[in-house]
């Protein structure tokens, strides 16, 4: 979906690693090493977020690092969009909608981390879930968001873990 609309690759994955979650941040070789792409081109999708003003510039020890402007007015619509284009939203109300008792729906793995690698990896927690559903939701999001879904189930949220709170129900 938004591959159609924002053709470059880079700029693209650059948006997904800072707004998938606020926290994320990254320095140029970094980036670049990450995307396993030339500095240059990360260097120029990096200077043109940053002067609409989407990204933030700031010092880290000798190095210039960047994170996601959450001052922005479209900071939480940019990351909306993003969710949805990878489906998060999607998966949220596939499994809400079987599943029994979700406690917590959270991102784990890769994109949690920010990184693009096309498997989303979500731990569903809570007690008496419907785990013969979840066979079954894991083919249809697939098919319905086009990328690989793991879904685990715990008890318990891992602390040492790195997440992302997709749902929680107080």
């Amino acid at each position: 979906m938004l591959n159609k609309l924002i053709t470059s690759k880079t700029r693209l994955r650059l948006l997904i690693k800072f707004f998938i979650n606020q926290a994320n941040s990254g320095y140029l070789n970094g980036l670049a090493t990450e995307f396993n792409e030339s500095t240059n081109s990360i260097r120029k999708e990096l200077n043109h977020l940053s002067e609409a003003g989407y990204l933030e510039k700031f010092k880290d020890q000798n190095k210039v690092a960047y994170k996601a402007n959450t001052n922005h007015p479209l900071f939480e619509i940019l990351q909306k969009v993003v969710y949805k284009h990878l489906g998060l939203e999607e998966i949220i109300e596939r499994v809400l909608e079987r599943m029994g008792p979700v406690q917590t729906i959270l991102l784990v793995g890769d994109y949690a981390e920010g990184r693009d690698s096309g498997t989303i990896d979500v731990v569903l927690i809570g007690n008496k879930l419907n785990t013969e559903y979840i066979e079954a939701l894991e083919k249809k999001v697939e098919d319905l968001i086009d990328r690989k879904v793991n879904f685990y189930l715990a008890s318990k949220q891992n602390p040492n873990q790195k997440s992302i709170t997709l749902y929680e129900n107080q």
